[in-house]
This record gives C-alpha cells, structure tokens and sequence, in this order.
C-alpha cells in the first residue's frame, strides 16, 4: 500500500515535496483550492527523485481535454514519469458560476473528457491524426508545430474522483485509477463502490487491476485526551459539510441515514455550522472515520481497507506535527 500526504504549502511547495519525501511518503497531492493545483506539483517535481505528484483533484470541466492534455504531458515529462492527472467535476453551481464553463450531463460528459484527452496524447505519441468527435469534445486539428511529439516516460495515468454509482462506473470503464471521497464507509464501498466500479470494467471489458483504488481516511485520534476530543469533533463538523452535499447522500442512504441529508443542506445554506456538527452522532462518526488511540491507527486503517487500496491518504485535523504521521505512513507502507 502506497501512503500519500497533502502539499498544502503554496509558498515553498518544493520543500514541502521535499519533506514527504525524506519522510518516507510514496506521494504527494495538490487540490484546486485558492491556488492552482498545478503549478505548485511542477516546483515540487525539481526538489524531488522518487514521490509520485497529482492533483487530488483538478477540477475537470474547469478545462477541456487540449488544456489537460498539455499540462499532463509537461508535467509527466519535468516529474520524470512521476505524475497522476487526478480530475473531480466539482457541482453545477461552481461550474457555471466560478468557473463560467458549461455543464451538462456531468457523467458523460467527464467519460468523454478522459476518452478526448487520451486520443490527443495517442496522437502524440504514434505521430498519426488527431481525429475526435464527441458530443461535448471535438479535437480534428494537430499540425507538427503544436506537437510535443512522444513523451519518453509515456502518457500520465487519469484518476477520477467520484461518490456516486454513475460517475464511478466511468472510471472502471475509462480511467486508470479511482479517489474514493472521505465520505466512506465499509459498508459504501462493498455495496456502492466496488459493484459501479466492476460495472465499468465490464463494459469496457477491462480487468480489475486496470483501475487502481486511492482511499482517503478520516481519522479522529490525538496524542492525549484533549486532542482526541478535539479531532473528534472537528471530524464530526466535517462529516456534516460533505453530507450537506446531494452528490453524497448515496453513502448516508447506505446507513439509513439519508433522511439527514436535506437538514444538512438547509441548515448549511443559512451557515448554521454548529448545529450541523450536532447532528453527526457518535455511531456516525466511527462508521464514516477511523476513531482510536494514536497509536492504533496504522492497524485500524490497514483492517479498513489494506485489502482493496493501492495508495491511502489520512485525513486528520489534530495533526499539527507531520512527524508522527510519518510513522504511521512508514508502518502502513509494510503491511
């Protein structure tokens, strides 16, 4: 199992890269955030030799496939073969509003970005024409000065994010690797996750090693009681904000808890975060994050999901020195 951290620090990204990776950490992500997710990975590609670099995530209907295809390519090459295009699709109203970009048909749509900008780096590396027509993507020109001709490290892999069983169909069927949101439990990921995942991979009539599985982990520990209740309630405040969100009521509905999704919302549409936070119980926690003493929780995560993840990243908001975190990535990367 591959451990992963967060590069947070816009500043100095390449030290920050740098840091994980004397640390032992087998990747290192950007999210777009305030910043651009991209350029911080490029500096971060200079200061480092082995950590894998991506974005977790770039929003994908933020840019079209040429963009993608571009930026993939240039960062595939400075990382040495390091990097992973990690895409989310992010919901209409930032789509439209933030980013001013169309939105439709959200599902097909992201199947047929993947498609669009594997055939234009398929263009580059075999030199032949650059021939695709979608339904949203049309790309029919590529003259030999717009090239950048094969990449010696070959194509970036795609990872898609997703909650859903649609979207995440779409990645078993067309993309390399799979985020699972932080919003999961056991119980989501054997009835919701894994059969969209295989569905996907049946149509395309690919085999499930094809798509690897990157989980993100909420834990909730500490290195005494203070900072354990601490975590424990900033996780809670968290689990209420990603169940405010529509998209992700498939993984409440699995608990019976879907009920709680529209008060979530209401009262997130008036910023009533502290009365969202109350309604998370104590079941609700330790089902959704890996809640015990600090140093149980390389073994918690590994009986969570060491039997399906290719790479993990924890989500933990007590931690304030990375150090100990860096021993639990060293212990989950033997298991």
């Amino acid at each position: 199992m591959k451990v992963d951290a967060s590069i947070l620090d816009f500043e100095t990204p390449g030290e920050s890269a740098r840091r994980l990776e004397a640390a032992g950490y087998a990747g290192g992500f950007t999210f777009e955030g305030p910043h651009d997710p991209f350029f911080p990975l490029l500096l971060a590609a200079q200061t480092t030799q082995r950590i894998e670099l991506y974005t977790a995530v770039a929003i994908a209907f933020a840019r079209n496939p040429m963009l993608l295809a571009n930026i993939g390519w240039d960062l595939q090459f400075h990382s040495k073969g390091r990097f992973l295009l990690g895409l989310g699709t992010q919901i209409r109203p930032h789509i439209e509003r933030r980013f001013s970009m169309p939105w439709s048909k959200p599902v097909e749509r992201m199947r047929e970005l993947v498609l669009a900008t594997k055939e234009i780096w398929r263009c580059w590396e075999e030199g032949d024409r650059l021939d695709f027509r979608g339904d949203f993507y049309t790309h029919t020109l590529m003259t030999p000065m717009f090239s950048p001709g094969p990449n010696p490290f070959g194509p970036p892999p795609i990872y898609l994010a997703g909650v859903g069983p649609r979207m995440t169909a779409v990645a078993g069927e067309v993309a390399d690797g799979f985020f699972l949101h932080p919003l999961n439990t056991t119980k989501s990921v054997e009835e919701v996750t894994l059969p969209a995942i295989e569905r996907g991979l049946a149509k395309a009539g690919r085999k499930r090693d094809d798509v690897k599985l990157s989980f993100q982990i909420m834990v909730a520990s500490g290195a005494d009681e203070a900072e354990i209740a601490s975590s424990r309630a900033l996780t809670k405040g968290q689990i209420a904000f990603y169940g405010s969100t529509p998209a992700y009521k498939v993984v409440l509905d699995a608990h019976g808890w879907g009920d709680l999704q529209p008060e979530l919302n209401a009262l997130s549409k008036r910023g009533a975060w502290n009365e969202m936070t109350g309604l998370i119980s104590d079941e609700m926690l330790e089902t959704v994050a890996v809640c015990c003493p600090f140093d149980q929780v390389a073994t918690r995560v590994h009986e969570r999901c060491g039997h399906l993840a290719d790479r993990v990243s924890l989500l933990a908001h007590w931690a304030k020195d990375p150090e100990p975190w860096a021993e639990v990535a060293r212990e989950l990367a033997k298991r």
